[in-house]
């Protein structure tokens, strides 16, 4: 398999959540701003109209494969914080939700570990980074 489908196919894997999640979020902004309320966020409207617009870009930027490093380390640092935020600790006196909250955390962990590696390895050629547009863009 070609590395250019792989880093596509990469691409593709890790934005799937992120642009439904976005839109989602932005759709019902008054339940996402109820979840981060009830996370105790300082200001939960705009946390929720901040989170729900980088997941929705953010993600879209990695499935064109556009300022793909920038968009990636960014999306790391978002699954570590969020991961932290919505699932350590949680779960209280239930083991199962105990369990289920710390599966959650080793999940974004894991997604945060391959927006690292997309940064290092870069969008690939099928990508908009990929094109050769003169200025600064990226050609693996």
């Amino acid at each position: 398999m070609s590395r250019n489908l792989l880093l596509l196919l990469s691409r593709l894997l890790l934005a799937a959540p992120f642009i439904p999640s976005g839109f989602h979020a932005l759709t019902d902004i008054a339940g996402t701003t109820g979840y981060f309320a009830g996370l105790g966020l300082p200001l939960p409207m705009l946390a929720a109209w901040g989170t729900a617009l980088f997941e929705l870009v953010a993600g879209l930027l990695i499935l064109v494969g556009f300022q793909t490093t920038i968009a990636a380390l960014l999306l790391a640092a978002f699954c570590v914080a969020a991961g932290f935020i919505g699932h350590y600790g949680q779960g209280g006196d239930d083991p199962m939700l105990t369990f289920l909250h710390g599966q959650m955390l080793m999940k974004d962990i894991a997604i945060a570990g391959g927006f690292l590696a997309l940064a290092m390895a870069g969008a690939g050629a099928w990508s908009i980074d990929g094109r050769t547009f003169g200025i600064g863009s990226e050609v693996t």
